[in-house]
């Protein structure tokens, strides 16, 4: 089976689970978020962030990008924190950064010499 299908089949068992289990779980969902933290961090595969804190769908406001950068001018970024902060009203702005981040390294390294 390729890759996306069988995350297909994974998510369709997930919900089929997660329905069992905890039946009204997707009719809270669907009536709305209200996540405390906007989480910002890293796209590395790795560090998903909710995986490595524990939190269920909808406990978390995320933004990912490479190295976990927050730049201003960044209009998606500023976005994500103007709507998590005003609208959303988190209680918590996390930044999270990570061992060993290719994102950081590749930050340090001079610039290529073959750009435009």
């Amino acid at each position: 089976m390729n890759r996306p299908k069988s995350m297909l089949v994974a998510n369709i068992a997930w919900a089929r689970e997660t329905h069992e289990r905890t039946p009204g779980f997707f009719d809270a969902l669907a009536r709305g978020q209200n996540p405390r933290v906007l989480w910002i961090g890293c796209a590395d595969s790795r560090v998903p962030a909710e995986t490595i804190t524990h939190c269920a769908p909808g406990e978390l406001f995320v933004h990912r990008n490479i190295a976990n950068l927050f730049h201003p001018e960044d209009d998606n970024a500023a976005s994500v924190l103007e709507y998590a902060v005003r609208v959303l009203q988190v209680d918590h702005v996390i930044v999270c950064g990570h061992t060993g981040c290719g994102g950081v390294r590749a930050s340090l390294l001079p610039p290529p010499s073959d750009l435009p």
